[in-house]
């Protein structure tokens, strides 16, 4: 069940929202310390779990953090 997840991003302070394969047990358990982030959400990837911790978007992670070698390093590690 995917549920719209507003968070206000850490880099700009505006608020973004995105459509997220999880549910509201799952967001309630992160955000109120009950589970770590990647035990909350573990059918998300890492960007999708990045958005919930910082409210920074996919798109403006790789925008502002450079973020194609750490792809390349996922993608030859497995990670994800």
């Amino acid at each position: 069940m995917a549920i719209t997840v507003n968070r206000q991003s850490i880099l700009d302070q505006q608020w973004y929202s995105m459509e997220l394969d999880v549910t509201e047990e799952q967001l309630n358990s992160y955000l109120s310390g009950e589970k770590l982030l990647q035990n909350a959400f573990p059918n998300l990837n890492r960007k999708e779990r990045e958005f919930i911790k910082t409210g920074i978007l996919p798109e403006e992670w790789d925008r502002v953090f450079n973020s194609e070698e750490d792809d390349k390093f996922d993608e030859e590690h497995c990670y994800e």
